[in-house]
C-alpha cells in the first residue's frame, strides 16, 4: 500500500469509476446469454388481454420470469405494437427485477415503485424510490435510467424536494476489483 495521501478529485473519479464499472458493465439488460431464448412464465391473480387497446394486464401478486430474469410486481402491463411487446410496466410498493448478468456475478436487483421497459429506445427505467444493486454496491435515487445499447445509467434526483439526493454505495471490495482489473495497484 502507498503512504502517499489520494487526493480528493482522484479518489472521487475513482469511486465513480467503480460505480461505472458496477452498474454499467452488470447492468440489467447484460443478462445470461441464453436469456432471451428461454420461454416467458407469467403468473398472476388475475389477467386480462386488450386488442383494441393493445395490452395485457396482469394484476395480483404477479411473477414474470425469463431465464434468470425474475420480476415480482401487484400489476404488470404488456403493451404491444404490431404483434411483439413494445413496453412492459410492472407496478408495486416497489415493485423487484433481478437478473445474473454473467455466470461468474452476483445477481442485479432493481426495486422502484414503478419499473419500464421501452424496447425503441432499448431503455430501462425506475422511478420514485428506485435503487438498484449488485455484490453490496448500491445506487438510490428517485429515477434511475439504463440505456442498454450504450450501458450508460443515469441517477437522478426529485428536483422538487430539498431531502432528494442520489446515494452512491461502493463496497471496498469493488473498488479492489476494479484496480485489478485496471492494473492500478499501489502497491510498492
Amino acid at each position: 500500500m502507498s503512504s502517499r495521501p489520494e487526493r480528493p478529485c482522484a479518489l472521487i473519479a475513482r469511486l465513480l469509476a467503480a460505480a461505472s464499472l458496477a452498474l454499467v458493465v452488470t447492468g440489467p439488460a447484460n443478462a445470461l446469454p441464453d436469456d432471451r431464448n428461454q420461454p416467458i412464465l407469467i403468473e398472476a391473480d388475475e389477467a386480462v388481454r386488450d386488442e383494441k387497446q393493445g395490452f395485457t394486464r396482469y394484476v395480483g401478486n404477479v411473477t414474470m420470469d425469463q431465464g434468470s430474469l425474475h420480476i415480482e410486481a401487484e400489476r404488470i402491463t404488456v403493451y404491444h405494437d404490431a404483434k411483439d411487446a413494445d413496453r412492459i410496466l410492472a407496478e408495486g410498493a416497489p415493485a423487484h427485477m433481478q437478473q445474473q448478468p454473467e455466470p461468474e456475478k452476483g445477481l442485479i436487483k432493481a426495486y422502484a415503485n414503478i419499473i419500464e421497459y421501452h424496447k425503441a429506445e432499448d431503455r430501462v427505467q425506475l422511478r420514485e424510490n428506485a435503487s438498484i444493486e449488485q455484490e453490496g454496491s448500491t445506487v438510490t435515487g428517485d429515477s434511475i435510467d439504463y440505456f442498454i445499447t450504450e450501458q450508460l445509467v443515469r441517477a437522478d434526483s426529485d428536483k422538487s424536494r430539498e431531502d432528494s439526493r442520489v446515494q452512491v454505495v461502493i463496497e471496498a471490495a469493488a473498488l479492489d476489483q476494479e484496480e485489478e482489473a485496471s492494473g492500478d495497484t499501489e502497491s510498492e
